[in-house]
């Protein structure tokens, strides 16, 4: 799993989610980076892909290098923060409603923001549908990977209100399973 590679909207200070801002110069060279370390690892059979720019650009890279193809869809996509995509990061800070505690799963944080439960729920949707192969790539967005490792270890969707694994833009983590038992792991996050 691939975390984008630096956007535009990180340089601006703007809120991402669903604002479809570019990556940067320092995006595109860091996403080659993370191809050839990919490359180098192991034949990529297949890329799946958010289809906002900055997902499907690191992942154009790794396909360059890799040959492998790229299929995209709107539910790897990060979290819609509703009223405040593409403003300016200080004026969600300044709106944002903390959750109370009793409510996790069904907070907005902003008017027109996504649910835990409508965001974690699209996620592990696509990927109970979708079939991986040896060497699938998922190529998604920072807050976004941590509901891809918790489907991906089996993690029941009404248990995700807590966690977070911290996962960095640009960061490669490896998600494993034996041949044997069929066990599950994570293998690295953020390399």
């Amino acid at each position: 799993m691939v975390s984008h590679t630096e956007s535009e909207h990180h340089l601006s200070d703007l809120v991402g989610g669903w604002y479809d801002s570019e990556l940067t110069i320092q995006g595109i060279s860091d996403a080659k980076v993370i191809a050839q370390a990919l490359s180098s690892e192991a034949q990529i059979d297949l890329i799946y892909s958010s289809d906002l720019k900055r997902a499907k650009s690191t992942s154009e890279c790794i396909a360059e290098m890799t040959g492998a193809p790229i299929t995209t869809s709107s539910a790897l996509r990060e979290m819609s923060f509703g009223d405040a995509e593409g403003k300016e990061q200080s004026w969600l800070d300044e709106r944002i409603r903390p959750e109370d505690g009793a409510n996790r799963m069904d907070h907005s944080i902003v008017n027109g923001a996504e649910t835990k439960r409508e965001f974690v729920g699209r996620i592990y949707q696509y990927l109970n549908g979708i079939e991986l192969a040896e060497n699938t790539v998922i190529s998604t967005h920072s807050f976004a990977a941590t509901y891809v490792i918790a489907w991906w270890i089996g993690m029941p969707l009404e248990s995700v209100g807590y966690v977070n694994f911290g996962i960095r833009p640009g960061k490669i983590t490896k998600l494993v399973e034996d041949d044997f038992f069929k066990n599950r792991a994570v293998a690295y996050l953020n390399q």
